[in-house]
């Protein structure tokens, strides 16, 4: 069953890619079957919970399971995809586009059953080679590809650090199994947890790598919705919460996390309140929902961190899935432009309110508990974490009613018709948006059997739900102000890359191929000329002496041979003469040698 789960969809997706243009008009029912069949495999993987134990390499045993974490994640990621690619089958893309989706959410299937580095590895290279074609989907415009480049190159300079684990992991354990991990000797153990938690901000988009995430956006929104949801970016929270006893066994990489998620969650929050385009805005507070789960991963509070992510995956694909209605349907993603989407659609745009006002933290909806249960456990850990975690929660009401706001604003009559293929969808997320909230209270824990976990009270839930109301009230009566420049260009973080990182590097390649051209081509280039001069001189000087000596050698030789004819007359008596006359040239040898 495990092996189904992890190979249908790479599977599917590869047939898909390889048939091309000729299977465009099957490939989104193709494309929704798989998906069907995938979600059945996971539902039915997270109730047994198979395990298949081999090794990829000789000696280093491995291979997939499904846990509680697992179950809930296997489940989440194929739920997330059938939705995703019902509505892009009323958007008319091809074979392309469902081969690499289902190979993408594959590799995410792979990344999420490992219970080895090897395995690991596999998928979370193959889902970040997957979002460089998602992300450059359309290749023939060149700033897709571009913004491909950018987001590939980043995640790829982070993940050396899961190679860089995995070979701590093997002087530490001798073994490739994450669970070997956290019994790993020193100095080991803190150099793997340091590869795997770079690996995993980076591929999160949490501070100092989230810029990647603003550049993903080129992408077309079926993407944006998956990648952004369940798979890649919510991979990186999946690998701290995965690797929960490792950060709890160092004692400073919880610390580390927990902090470096709630600074995210804090500053992203900042970035998205100040964005004018509503997928951007989407996308920073992509970074600032997950900088919750990471901060759930560090707070060691595992159920939590796993709550808000499933909760965070239905609300942000949701989110994305209108946005992208609205683009096809209007034209634009600005949302100065977008007045009056919300009531000139108003299923969308009421699957819009439903997803904002959760992301808005606001009772009863999905992120209300599952944040708040997160923040119970930073408080447990430091009232500052707590604090700056509150701040972030504020922050989060601001920008869910911005966008809110922006939308519901004003009429409009113009536009195209939302397909109902890709209405559907919506439905069923905003469903899921409104309800998910109770994982925060026992679903997710009994499901990862972690019943012994701190969970929020009702003091704080109310709390929260206030502070979310006020938020969501002063949005609506707050002035506009100008958006600082820091948090409008996402802290100039990919400048500050450019600056610091690619101009030095192409600077450094510029100097070594001049060396390069200057020094060590001119060697090579000057041992050649001294190859043809010396050859030249030997031509000029020596050659002719050679040949001289060559040719007296010929010479002696020819007048040698003319002497050894003479005798040879052919009569038997020379031969005689000849026969004799050497006798006694020996004869009178050897009585000359005696004496």
């Amino acid at each position: 069953m495990i092996v189904a789960l992890a190979v249908t969809p790479p599977a599917a997706g590869a047939l898909l890619l390889l048939a091309g243009r000729r299977a465009d008009r099957a490939a989104p029912a193709l494309g929704v079957l798989v998906a069907a069949a995938v979600l059945a495999l996971a539902v039915a993987a997270a109730v047994t919970r198979p395990a298949a134990r081999f090794a990829l390499l000789p000696g280093w045993p491995g291979g997939l399971a499904v846990d509680g974490l697992s179950g809930v994640l296997v489940v989440t990621v194929a739920s997330v995809l059938l939705l995703i690619l019902v509505f892009a089958a009323a958007d008319g893309y091809g074979a392309r586009f469902f081969g690499l989706m289902l190979l993408f959410a594959g590799a995410m299937l792979v990344t999420v059953t490992a219970s080895d580095l090897v395995l690991l590895l596999m998928g979370w290279e193959v889902m970040g080679a997957m979002s460089y074609a998602l992300i450059g989907y359309e290749w023939r415009e060149a700033e897709p590809v571009r913004s491909a480049d950018v987001a590939f190159l980043t995640t790829r300079a982070a993940d050396l650090g899961l190679y860089a684990a995995a070979g701590f992991a093997v002087a530490g354990t001798h073994s490739l199994a994450l669970s070997s991990l956290a019994g790993a000797a020193e100095p080991w153990r803190g150099l793997a947890a340091a590869g795997a938690v770079l690996a995993a901000l980076g591929k999160s988009a949490q501070l100092p790598f989230s810029f990647w995430l603003s550049r993903a956006m080129a992408g077309p929104s079926p993407v944006s919705a998956l990648l952004h949801s369940a798979t890649m970016v919510a991979a990186g929270a999946y690998l701290l919460l995965r690797l929960d006893p490792l950060l709890a066994a160092t004692g400073w990489a919880g610390t580390f996390v927990a902090w470096a998620g709630a600074v995210t969650a804090l500053v992203l929050g900042a970035v998205a309140l100040a964005q004018r385009d509503l997928k951007q805005l989407l996308a920073a507070s992509t970074c600032a929902q997950i900088g919750f789960m990471v901060l759930g991963a560090g707070a060691g509070s595992v159920s939590g961190g796993t709550a808000q992510l499933v909760a965070h995956a239905a609300v942000k694909s949701l989110l994305f899935l209108c946005a992208g209605a609205w683009l096809t349907a209007l034209g634009t993603r600005r949302l100065d432009k977008l007045h009056g989407a919300a009531r000139r659609y108003w299923l969308v745009g009421a699957a819009f309110g439903a997803g904002a006002l959760a992301l808005a933290g606001l009772p009863p909806f999905a992120l209300w508990v599952t944040k708040d249960e997160v923040l119970t456990a930073a408080g447990a850990r430091s009232p500052a974490l707590l604090a700056v975690g509150l701040a972030a929660s504020v922050l989060s009401a601001a920008y869910a009613a911005k966008a809110l706001f922006a939308v519901w604003r004003g009429t409009r009559t113009d536009g195209a018709r939302v397909p109902l293929l890709a209405r559907l969808p919506l439905v069923v997320l905003a469903g899921a948006a409104c309800s998910l909230g109770v994982l925060g209270l026992r679903g997710v824990a009994d499901a990862l059997g972690i019943p012994g976990e701190t969970r929020v009270n009702g003091l704080e839930l109310a709390v929260s739900g206030v502070l979310a109301a006020v938020t969501i009230v002063a949005v609506r009566f707050a002035r506009a102000v100008p958006a600082p420049a820091w948090a409008a260009d996402w802290l100039f973080l990919e400048r500050a890359a450019r600056a610091g990182i690619v101009r030095p590097a192409f600077a450094v390649a510029r100097a070594l191929a001049a060396f390069d051209d200057r020094y060590v081509d001119g060697a090579v280039r000057a041992v050649a000329r001294s190859g043809q001069r010396a050859a030249g001189l030997a031509g000029r000087g020596a050659e002719p002496r050679l040949d001289g000596l060559v040719a007296g050698v010929g010479r002696g030789a020819r007048r040698l041979a003319a002497l050894a004819r003479r005798p040879q007359t052919g009569l038997v008596h020379t031969y005689y003469a000849q026969a004799a006359v050497l006798l006694a040239v020996l004869v009178a040898v050897a009585v000359l040698a005696g004496w």
